[in-house]
């Protein structure tokens, strides 16, 4: 048995491939639409997956104001934030977040799904969502995916 072609293969910056993928938010649940970004964004679909390395794709999502909560989420979620200062605490629901800033909600979601460090700051400037149907990363060309497509 040759040992030499059981090489493990780990990806870099110089032989990662990023695509850009377009993702229609419209009528897609929250949770299951950040899940999915979330594996896009980190790389885990393909196939040289090395966990501290960005090789995942930029992803572009479109329609965010769009967007639904299963059951009594949008009206009984809590989003809480704090100033760090005494009483500083701010409660809102994803109804309010949603008219104030659209892509708020999506963004906060996709976010909570990276890891908490500098690779996960990294991946999430990866992620563009705009809350129309229009984004200006039409250079790009990129490749609309539906989420059922990813595994």
């Amino acid at each position: 048995m040759n040992t030499l072609s059981y090489k493990t293969v780990s990806a870099n910056a110089a032989t990662v491939t990023k695509e850009w993928v377009l993702i229609d938010a419209e009528g897609q649940i929250l949770g299951r639409l950040a899940a999915k970004v979330a594996m896009l964004l980190r790389g885990k679909t393909k196939t040289n997956y090395t966990p501290h390395v960005d090789c995942g794709d930029n992803v572009v999502i479109i329609n965010a104001e769009k967007i639904c909560l299963s059951g009594k989420k949008m009206e009984e979620k809590i989003y809480l934030t704090h100033s760090g200062y005494p009483g500083g605490q701010k409660e809102e629901t994803p109804d309010k977040l949603l008219s104030k800033k659209p892509t708020a909600v999506v963004e906060r979601a996709i976010r909570g799904m990276l890891p908490k460090n500098r690779l996960g700051r990294d991946l999430f400037r990866n992620l563009y969502v705009y809350a129309g149907s229009e984004h200006p990363h039409q250079a790009q060309q990129p490749k609309p995916m539906k989420l059922t497509s990813i595994k």
